[in-house]
């Protein structure tokens, strides 16, 4: 069960706030053997690998027409979820769209940003202990919005060698049509490298576990972009005394679940909140189909017993959660001082899962503290951002003198000879 904390001292925040240990050490030497070998061997190094840790004998990576076919064999009750999550993703992302905004710095000076769609990109989408169907959503959508060239997915293939039928059904949804068998860091090797299967991307989505945070880091720093280094889930939870504890409790569980070494926070200003949100745990926790992963889980977890709400917001920046839950009367007045978070979800109605799945926002998050300096998914990140400028011969000589003053006190001649050349042309 969760450790209690009473009324711990501020300058123990670091020390409390510590996640499950994420020591790539262990995995690193492992995982850069893989891509080295990925690299170098391609399809045939997949084929092994997927022997050896999926159990599955492979010739051809690609999804059969049969599997695709297959996909509409789902519950009719799936696939109406499905669309309604593509429809509010798609309809949150598309809101994101900017128009090109041409702004005169100063007269015959004009500058502008351009939105351009990444080219190729990978979408890694895990299938461990459970197909996330509801990733593809959160990835393919906005990759689609954005308007890029070609979009790859790579999945592990479940025990029966097939792509799970619902993750086939939300790419025909979204329109997605390259799906590969892959997974493992050999997935993220394929995509950064390219195989004779696989095309090469320019940058690669998706949250995996240690294996894929780690191959994600290393081609990452041989030049393949990748959307955020991504952990272990977690949630951190403000509730006041006014706090359904069974509400608690169960977004508490639904982090748990995701995995052993996912974290659950509760900061609380009530000790009864405490005491009845632990037995509300217990209870529920009983009926769990995963029960065994979260009560690891649980044994990463904290329950914070604060001096007030407002110490508890400062404790809150300070962990800076992937998922933050607002349990609280008046939860809009305490989000205005949330500096560092994943995605906020406010009062007693608004449960974490709905963020997963179907609200709209994006579900592909920033962990292990990176809500820092890190922003989630969302359409932006499918886009690189170029910059124009474009002068007059008027805006060249308005602008001259302090661009051939600023490079000579650098000493960097040449820059201020490209200005004077033209400005002497002009003059003639």
């Amino acid at each position: 069960m969760m450790q209690v904390i009473f009324y711990p001292p501020q300058n123990e925040m670091a020390t409390i706030l510590k996640r499950p240990t994420q020591d790539f050490t262990t995995v690193k030497e492992i995982v850069q053997q893989i891509l080295n070998d990925t690299q170098q061997r391609g399809d045939a190094a997949l084929k092994e690998y997927t022997k050896r840790f999926d159990n599955i004998d492979l010739n051809d990576f690609t999804v059969t027409d049969e599997e695709w076919q297959a996909a509409s064999t789902i519950d009719d009750d799936i696939k109406k979820a499905i669309k309604l999550a593509i429809k509010n993703v798609s309809t949150f992302h598309a809101a994101q769209k900017q128009p090109v905004s041409k702004i005169e710095t100063m007269p015959g000076v004009v500058c502008w940003r351009k939105a351009i769609a990444i080219d190729k990109v990978g979408l890694y989408i895990p299938g461990g202990t459970a197909p996330l169907f509801s990733t593809l959503i959160m990835l393919g959508v906005p990759a689609m919005l954005a308007g890029c060239k070609e979009i790859i997915v790579c999945t592990p293939p479940q025990k029966n060698g097939l792509v799970h039928p619902a993750v086939l059904y939300a790419a025909q949804q979204i329109g997605i049509t390259k799906i590969f068998k892959v997974g493992g860091a050999q997935a993220i090797a394929a995509m950064a490298y390219g195989t004779n299967s696989i095309p090469k991307v320019n940058k690669i989505f998706g949250p995996g576990n240690n294996y894929i945070t780690c191959a994600k880091m290393l081609v990452n720093a041989g030049g393949v972009a990748i959307d955020m280094p991504a952990g272990p889930s977690e949630v951190a939870v403000l509730a006041d005394a006014s706090a359904d504890a069974d509400f608690i409790a169960a977004d508490l569980l639904s982090q748990a679940e995701h995995g052993k070494d996912s974290q659950a926070i509760l900061i609380t200003d009530s000790e009864a909140i405490v005491s009845k949100t632990i037995e509300a745990i217990k209870q529920q926790l009983e009926n769990l189909p995963r029960k065994e992963i979260a009560t690891a889980a649980l044994k990463n977890s904290k329950a914070i017993v604060v001096n007030d709400l407002t110490e508890g917001i400062d404790w809150l920046n300070e962990y800076a959660p992937e998922h933050l839950i607002i349990h609280c009367e008046n939860p809009e007045s305490f989000a205005d001082r949330i500096t560092n978070a994943g995605s906020v979800f406010l009062g007693k109605y608004s449960p974490e899962s709905v963020g997963d799945y179907a609200s709209g926002t994006n579900h592909t998050l920033p962990t292990h503290g990176f809500a820092k300096a890190y922003s989630g998914v969302s359409l932006d990140s499918f886009y690189k951002k170029i910059t124009f400028q474009q002068l007059s011969k008027d805006g060249l000589q308005n602008i001259s003198d302090a661009v051939t003053t600023l490079a000579q006190a650098e000493g960097l001649q040449a820059h201020a000879r490209a200005v004077t050349i033209r400005l002497q042309q002009h003059n003639q």
